[in-house]
């Protein structure tokens, strides 16, 4: 029998990361077999040239695929059975700023933490629920994987103005630790373990690391080395692995953040909360990630899709498959086989951690079907996790009622909230710069 074929339309055509998206699709097309591939983006420009790049791998990889890119919403929304948004209100010219005018003011500048991740959140919430919105309006029966950052943010803003939409939010960062933590270990694959994961998006701890086979406990093992070494496997140590220098030192400065709580294993965001005045300390406040991303990344896809279209082949491209967004297959391929995976959402807590905030937008494990996502039962957390998860599940609220009521006064209070910012007037003043360059994406605020 034939197997059922999909019809993907990625949102963010535009985007570095949409090439390895591809060529990860084309190595899953015996599980996710796909009928037509559709990019959108409202920059015309930028997704031509990744776009016309793609058409040449497609052709040559996948030539049943139909493909087609548009800035046209109706074109890209009509009669798709996915959107796989990934999307970055303001690119990388408003994360520099996400980054760099905290850091001015002597606190973190980060994407999705701290005052960065509340800016780059009042860009993302009216752009994600847009996308919503086209994908009801042309495609009602679709289902929406989201993994546009910052995604608690966003998470929170789909659970209050979109409550009722076929959208699951997700986030890698998670698997990814869990893949080093595999190659740390010995194991070929994250997939070999059984875990128990909590916490709110890029803030969240496990639990239980077992071998899915033996159910060996395997966290006295993750724990020794973690008191070591932090994420940072071997191969970097070593040099075989090429990691830039910021991403090593949030793999190494885990060894303190694990300090606080060795009863479980940290996720590596949680440094921006729980040690502020180390990030800050060591951060480039000229040179900070945004750039190394737009003189590393951002050049190397261009220049390739450039030379892609040049040559009119892409049989010797250096274009890799994105791993971590093999588990945005996972997830599409759990709601249309039916599979009932087990993976980490962020998704309502209604009672799935018993003692904490039932409307919380929670990332825990979910069993995935055809109807969406089932979460698991946690029960109670500790005391110290709770205490951090409160206050910045409210700062994620207040950002997203600040959005809703268009309240500065709110925002200033989100701001003066998080665990990143020392105090009211230190918040306001980043506030006031930060309102400043994102007049053009954030609601008004009175």
């Amino acid at each position: 029998m034939m197997k059922k074929e999909f019809s993907v339309v990625i949102a963010g055509g535009g985007s570095t990361f949409t090439p390895g998206i591809v060529m990860m699709l084309l190595e899953n097309q015996d599980r996710f077999p796909i009928r037509k591939l559709k990019f959108y983006d409202n920059f015309a420009s930028r997704q031509e040239t990744v776009a016309e790049a793609c058409k040449i791998l497609l052709q040559e990889r996948a030539p049943q695929i139909e493909f087609s890119y548009t800035t046209d919403p109706e074109e890209a929304f009509t009669d798709v059975d996915f959107c796989m948004a990934h999307i970055r209100a303001g690119l990388y010219a408003m994360r520099e700023q996400d980054e760099k005018i905290p850091l001015r003011h002597g606190c973190v500048g980060q994407e999705t933490c701290g005052p960065g991740g509340m800016a780059y959140g009042l860009r993302s919430i009216p752009a994600v629920i847009e996308l919503i919105d086209y994908m009801e309006k042309y495609s009602p029966n679709a289902w929406m994987l989201n993994y546009s950052n910052p995604a608690a943010i966003v998470a929170e803003a789909c659970r209050v103005l979109r409550p009722d939409s076929k959208v699951l939010n997700i986030c890698d960062m998670p698997i990814g630790i869990e893949t080093r933590i595999a190659e740390i270990l010995g194991y070929e694959d994250r997939k070999q373990f059984d875990v128990m994961y909590y916490g709110l998006n890029h803030f969240g701890w496990w639990k239980e690391f077992k071998d899915a086979k033996t159910g060996e406990d395997l966290m006295p093992r993750i724990k020794a080395y973690v008191k070591e070494h932090g994420y940072l496997p071997p191969s970097a140590m070593n040099g075989a692995q090429h990691t830039d220098e910021s991403w090593k030192d949030t793999f190494i400065k885990v060894r303190d953040v694990y300090a606080l709580d060795p009863e479980t294993i940290p996720n590596t965001y949680l440094k921006y909360y729980l040690y502020p005045d180390y990030v800050v300390e060591h951060s480039d406040k000229v040179y900070t990630r945004a750039n190394e991303v737009m003189d590393g990344r951002e050049k190397d896809v261009f220049t390739e899709c450039h030379r892609i279209i040049a040559a009119g082949t892409a049989k010797d491209t250096t274009i890799e498959v994105e791993e971590h967004a093999s588990y945005i297959v996972d997830l599409a391929t759990a709601i249309a086989f039916n599979t009932k995976e087990r993976m980490l959402l962020i998704v309502p807590n209604n009672g799935a951690i018993s003692n904490f905030d039932p409307t919380a937008m929670v990332e825990i494990p979910c069993i995935v079907d055809n109807t969406g996502a089932k979460p698991m039962q946690i029960g109670e957390i500790p005391e110290f996790q709770k205490g951090m998860m409160n206050q910045q599940v409210s700062v994620e609220k207040l950002v997203v009622q600040a959005h809703v009521e268009g309240s500065y006064q709110r925002l200033w209070q989100a701001f003066t909230l998080s665990a990143t910012i020392p105090s009211a007037s230190k918040a306001k003043d980043i506030l006031d710069e930060m309102l400043e360059v994102n007049k053009e994406y954030w609601v008004e605020l009175g």
